[in-house]
């Protein structure tokens, strides 16, 4: 022990309650009142743990409960930082920021003799006066990174001023960095966008030629940095992510930063697994099936529907996709494609709506602690029948009524007569030209799905 007495700080816990809007996130401030330190200033709802039986989470939980009236599952609680203050008083502590997106509850103020007031506040527009050491923890934690120093002098106020901000963030271990990862343009757009990239993992789809990477920040953070092939598929994801993708709230990631000539995005990361090859029980299953059709109800209601103005099915394409699958097809199987497509003329014009494109289980993340689905992948997204969704989740439901009833409940209303038609035609031209591409690109699983689906649709549908 160097000095004449041990530091004996408190520790304290910040709640995080955060929002994603379509404007940015926000956060949930409460304004303090009555004889309490900080009168009339905002704050972070907030408090100190109640003792040795009390760990962090715990504390706020009940901090919540108490002060704004919400339910927190303790899975929902993420560490976002540490910040140790102190006081013009010169009293210090540690202080706790923790995360938090899903609750249960409207906040409130529960306590009216310490906090006259309660609300939402756009995290880079907070408001003012608000205590200097809450705002030190939001600018760290907007700038991604883990921990700072907060040391006021005597005489400070105790509203936070520019002049007089003593907020030091402390940079987190090197630690190794790893050699792999995309090429250097890549690299450097994307800690222009975030900071310092600690590793990079690969985590394409397919490992030929990566085009995904997951990038863990040196401050803590996770993103996803994706290379498009394309420019059409490019422009398609920024269109998505921009408008409609935003009205998904924490369903779906949020655009961070784009490179145009790199064809490259920067994606903040969602929870969950996916669900392709997952094995879950099948209580389970209904209620990862209602939440599809629930999250799919969003979706096509994320814009006001239009009415087709061409056409909506894409035709064009076919007789060059049974050219390059036709040798993988089994026999008949061209003779009724081309008669379910053929339907197509007569069919009645569907309104479209926005469609992810690419609408199946590899695409869909299950995070079983919250039971929350969440929804990434949207460079195949587009304008359309919103039916067009459910054509690669068919193989998904086959042989299980349960599931598909589960989806269409959680849709909220039954598919229409001409949307069933739809469906069939759109399942025979993604079936071949899924074949074709999984023969060009040497992908077996591609070939496989669409077989699949040929054959169920032949067993059920008269062509």
């Amino acid at each position: 022990m160097s000095g004449p007495q041990r530091h004996r700080e408190p520790v304290d816990v910040h709640l995080i309650l955060r929002r994603d809007t379509d404007t940015g996130p926000e956060v949930l401030l409460s304004r303090r009142a009555g004889d309490v330190y900080a009168s009339g200033m905002w704050h972070l709802v907030s408090g100190h743990i109640d003792g040795p039986h009390e760990d962090m989470r715990t504390a706020l939980i009940r901090e919540a409960q108490e002060e704004a009236g919400i339910t927190i599952d303790p899975a929902q609680v993420r560490y976002a930082l540490t910040v140790h203050h102190r006081s013009p008083g010169g009293r210090s502590r540690i202080g706790a920021f923790l995360e938090v997106s899903a609750w249960q509850g409207i906040p409130a103020v529960r306590e009216p003799a310490v906090c006259d007031a309660m609300g939402w506040f756009p995290l880079d527009a907070l408001p003012e006066p608000i205590v200097a050491y809450c705002k030190a923890g939001l600018d760290t934690y907007r700038a991604g990174e883990v921990m700072a120093l907060h040391f006021q002098e005597p005489g400070d106020p105790i509203a936070y001023t520019p002049a007089l901000d003593r907020r030091r963030a402390l940079p987190p271990a090197l630690g190794p960095a790893s050699p792999v990862g995309p090429e250097s343009a890549v690299r450097e757009f994307t800690e222009q966008a975030v900071g310092r990239i600690r590793t990079w993992t690969d985590v394409s789809w397919t490992r030929e030629t990566s085009r995904v990477w997951q990038a863990d920040g040196a401050g803590g953070g996770i993103w996803f940095v994706k290379i498009h092939q394309n420019d059409r598929f490019h422009q398609r994801e920024l269109d998505a992510l921009r408008g409609w993708v935003s009205r998904l709230g924490t369903a779906a990631p949020r655009l961070v930063a784009a490179e145009p000539t790199l064809r490259a995005v920067v994606i903040t990361a969602v929870p969950g697994d996916s669900l392709h090859g997952a094995v879950h029980p099948p209580q389970e299953e209904q209620l990862i099936f209602h939440r599809i059709g629930r999250l799919a109800a969003a979706i096509h209601a994320s814009a006001p529907a239009r009415p087709a103005t061409g056409p909506v099915l894409p035709l064009g394409k076919l007789e060059r996709h049974l050219d390059a699958a036709r040798l993988l097809l089994a026999p008949g199987d061209e003779e009724f494609v081309k008669a379910v497509a053929g339907r197509a003329a007569a069919l009645p014009a569907l309104a479209t709506v926005p469609t992810h494109g690419d609408f199946q289980l590899r695409n869909l993340l299950w995070d079983p602690a919250s039971k929350t689905l969440h929804v990434i992948d949207f460079e195949r997204s587009e304008e359309g029948p919103g039916v067009r969704d459910f054509v690669r989740l068919a193989d998904a439901w086959h042989g299980r009524p349960d599931l598909f009833e589960a989806l269409i409940e959680g849709y909220g209303r039954p598919l229409t007569p001409a949307e069933e038609q739809y469906m069939e035609v759109l399942t025979v031209l993604d079936s071949v030209s899924g074949i074709a591409y999984g023969a060009a690109n040497h992908d077996p699983e591609l070939i496989e799905r669409g077989r699949r689906a040929l054959a169920r649709l032949r067993a059920t549908v008269r062509p």
